[in-house]
């Protein structure tokens, strides 16, 4: 009977680590990506020369609500970003529901270009606020980058202006709506942008002409544990004229933020 009490005991012993374990784990999401992309653009802007990326990247979230995790594109690496070939973001936040079925979303980026030259990396905290809206999914957002080096109108004086700090405002939102009975989904994005008038350190400025807007509309497609999508991206940056090569794409000589179709291939686990 005792040696009956001692081995219990001992598989008591065993099983609530791993109880608690399993616990902690379940406490715990992970999710991830990996998309292929026709032309990466990032608020109306080719980051890629209007030519293919690869992007990915894995997040944490915890039932708390708070979260982090990391994203990377390949870009161009044909001067903007100072000359950088990769963009890696770093970003956290909380997550919490304010309403049935609306969440509030408090966080930051931390875009960063390695390989490029210095100062091109910059900070964005973000609010953003989601919920549905009868069969559609509404976001909206703002993103503040304070000022920063990276964000700078150096292009615009570079005698006098090396060091200078630009901030950057940007709004946006997004709708996304299922049709019923179908693996289809339609998808729409209006954003505005208002900060430094010019290119920035290398390039690297997020609102090339002082403010601006950029508009999508596409529809994704789900096919088994793949998603392909179907985007047009456009801007009215193009009404600004004084913008010239360091906006041109290097194959043809064409606005790297004028309206493209863009189509992509993306899986998620």
């Amino acid at each position: 009977m005792i040696y009956r009490i001692a081995a219990a005991a001992a598989l008591l012993c065993v099983a609530m680590p791993a109880a608690a374990q399993e616990e902690a784990e379940s406490e715990f999401t992970v999710s991830g990506s990996a998309t292929l992309v026709s032309d990466y653009r990032f608020r109306g802007v080719s980051q890629s020369d209007e030519e293919m990326a690869i992007q990915g990247g894995v997040s944490v979230s915890h039932t708390s609500g708070f979260y982090a995790g990391t994203w990377a594109s390949s870009l161009a690496g044909w001067g903007t970003f100072g000359g950088g070939s990769i963009e890696l973001d770093l970003y956290g936040g909380f997550v919490y529901p304010v309403a049935e079925g609306v969440n509030l979303d408090v966080g930051v980026t931390w875009y960063m270009y390695p390989g490029g030259a210095d100062t091109t990396d910059f900070a964005e905290p973000y609010v953003k606020l989601s919920g549905d809206v009868g069969p559609a999914s509404v976001l909206v957002g703002v993103a503040y980058a304070p000022k920063q080096e990276a964000l700078g109108n150096w292009y615009n004086h570079p005698d006098s202006a090396i060091g200078d700090k630009e901030d950057n405002f940007y709004i946006w939102g997004d709708v996304s709506s299922g049709i019923p009975g179908t693996p289809l989904t339609l998808k729409g994005h209006l954003g505005y942008s208002d900060g430094n008038p010019g290119l920035g350190p290398n390039g690297t400025s997020i609102a090339p002409t002082g403010s601006y807007l950029d508009w999508m509309l596409g529809a994704d497609v789900a096919v088994g544990p793949l998603t392909l999508g179907v985007a047009y991206v456009d801007s009215n940056i193009d009404d600004y004229g004084y913008l010239g090569s360091g906006f041109a794409s290097t194959k043809d000589g064409s606005s790297i933020s004028g309206s493209q179709v863009v189509f992509s291939l993306s899986a998620g686990f």
